[in-house]
């Protein structure tokens, strides 16, 4: 017994039914009409553009029938028609009620119920429609938040604190004026869910941005002693008598003890205004970073809630953020800078670089920094001389053309150059053939090759951080008139001997293995491992696993950018060793 009509009917509205379920309904169904009508099934805007059409369709001659339809059904003001086509075929037309700029258009169809059957496919099209324009929407608004919370962290980076406080502001979170830089390396795929994590224990308050330059690591500026209180996981209980972290109790995520770590707890940054690293340049993105002495092992990130005032019960201990990271993607590492004023993100930045090389290799799989020392104190006067006469071609560098960089954007692609690498590329949004020109131009500028030597990277790292110093000004102007100051002379002084030893105590403590003679001759062959390796007389790998333990000692990144290798050069050279 044939199916009624209205059996028919009932078929189609189930199957339109099961196809607005699919990803892709939208195409999925005007696929389904074309086979189901005989003619081409699409969706066309009020002014003839196509906006979707089944998988492969791409037939000219569909395009023009359906935009003179549109125009035709405009004329006359109708909501639906069939209006006769180009060599007779017709069309059917119906507005969505969603949009009814938007229209189903099928031409030329053989089905004599075309017209019953675009009404009910119209109107499930429409809220499919309807779902998918809104994810669309969605995406661009993520992408656009994306971009502005990066383009945060950028100004952040080169020292434009106000103007990325402003953003911020309009954005949400509002940027807090005492942070803690978290660098979460972790899977790429799995940035996004780290990110929603981080933001939901951290209570909103934290800036999270998926790094621009590696795409496994998440970086996230987070307010001093954040942390869900207790109940989630061992308390970071710090003994007030001896500074150290004591973690008690049992895991509860493991079932098994949880270790005891122990180490100092991290210096708080000053705030008011008379930080020794407040000086990031506003072009060059560098900043007078502090050298570290080994980074603290699972040092407490978050701290711990003191007991109420009045004798009354105890609050809850807090679990640092960076423990309960690890814990909840165990895939992930993560270092953790000291708090830090705003307007210090770079330091900072690169005090959390350097605890994750840490954190990679230890079992916790987390890293405090612990450095103290300040490279500015390798200089008096005559190092902030030095460092602007051998900045000076550049600064005083006048473009052949308008788009050419001016003076503070090549010195601002230097320092990305020096931190990142080949990747300062993606840092600056800029082609890596551009990139490399600019490098070369600025060889040409400074008569050192910064492209290709170590020496001249270490200098030029060193003048970038004596330049933008906060006390640069002053010393200037009290240098000796007339005189000229050279690197030797700056690496000469009582304070750059101290330095250099504090800098290459850890590895003097840490054995031949990973001691300073795998350093020096790594730093000889330009920091470049195949080239160490064959000089050590060992494999590639074994180079590689050499320069991880000492990475372990210093408490301080080596193979990874921003690298301690420009330091640890100055070092060597200080006291005459390499």
């Amino acid at each position: 017994m044939p199916a009624s009509s209205s059996d028919l009917r009932a078929d189609d509205i189930l199957a339109l039914a099961r196809l607005s379920t699919r990803p892709g309904a939208v195409r999925a169904m005007l696929g389904w009409l074309t086979r189901r009508t005989g003619g081409p099934a699409v969706l066309v805007r009020d002014t003839g553009r196509v906006l979707a059409g089944p998988e492969g369709e791409r037939d000219p001659a569909v395009a023009r029938a359906a935009a003179d339809a549109v125009a035709e059904l405009r004329r006359r003001g109708a909501p639906s028609a069939v209006l006769g086509g180009a060599e007779g075929r017709p069309v059917h037309l119906i507005a969505l009620d969603t949009d009814p700029r938007t229209y189903l258009a099928v031409v030329g169809p053989d089905d004599p119920h075309c017209g019953t059957l675009l009404a009910d496919a119209a109107r499930t099209l429409a809220l499919c429609w309807r779902l998918e324009q809104a994810e669309r929407a969605r995406r661009r608004i993520e992408s656009a938040e994306g971009h502005s919370r990066e383009a945060v962290l950028h100004l952040l980076m080169v020292g434009s604190v106000p103007a990325a406080q402003r953003i911020a502001g309009a954005l949400r979170p509002a940027l807090p004026g005492v942070i803690q830089v978290y660098v979460i390396e972790c899977p790429q795929p799995r940035r996004r869910e780290i990110a929603r994590r981080i933001d939901r224990e951290a209570g909103g308050g934290a800036w999270i941005v998926p790094c621009p330059v590696r795409p496994n690591h998440v970086i996230a500026l987070v307010p001093p002693e954040t942390g869900p209180p207790g109940g989630t996981g061992p308390a970071d209980a710090t003994d007030p008598a001896t500074g150290t972290e004591a973690s008690t109790g049992t895991d509860t995520s493991t079932g098994t003890d949880a270790p005891t770590v122990t180490g100092p707890a991290p210096t708080t940054a000053p705030t008011d205004g008379t930080h020794p690293a407040d000086a990031t340049h506003p072009a060059t993105g560098t900043h007078p970073a502090a050298p570290a002495a080994p980074a603290t092992v699972g040092a407490p990130a978050g701290g711990t809630a003191p007991a109420t005032v009045g004798g009354g019960p105890p609050r809850p201990p807090r679990v640092s953020l960076d423990r309960l990271i690890v814990r909840l993607v165990p895939e992930s590492r993560v270092g953790v800078s000291e708090r830090v004023a705003l307007r210090d993100t770079p330091t900072a930045y690169e005090q959390a670089i350097h605890a994750l090389a840490v954190a990679r290799n230890a079992p916790e799989r987390r890293a405090a920094f612990g450095g103290d020392l300040d490279v500015t104190v390798l200089a008096g006067p005559a190092g902030y001389r030095w460092a602007s006469e051998l900045l000076a071609p550049c600064l005083r560098y006048a473009p052949a053309r308008r788009a050419d960089p001016g003076p503070q954007e090549l010195l601002g692609t230097l320092g990305s150059w020096l931190s990142f690498g080949g990747a300062a590329s993606r840092h600056l949004k800029i082609h890596r053939n551009t990139l490399a020109a600019r490098v070369r131009h600025l060889d040409e500028l400074l008569g050192v090759p910064v492209s290709r030597s170590l020496a001249a990277q270490s200098a030029a790292w060193l003048a970038l951080r004596l330049y933008t110093a906060p006390q640069a000004a002053a010393a200037l102007a009290q240098a000796p008139p007339g005189q000229t100051a050279t690197l030797e002379a700056v690496l000469g002084t009582p304070a750059a001997g101290t330095w250099a030893r504090a800098q290459l105590r850890p590895l003097e403590q840490a054995g031949p293995a990973t001691g300073l003679e795998t350093v020096r001759t790594w730093l000889r062959a330009d920091a470049r491992l195949p080239a160490a390796a064959a000089a050590l007389g060992i494999s590639l790998p074994g180079a590689r696993k050499r320069l991880t333990r000492a990475e372990d000692a210093l408490g301080r990144s080596l193979l990874t950018a921003p690298s301690a290798k420009y330091e640890l050069w100055l070092a060597m050279r200080a006291l005459g060793s390499l």
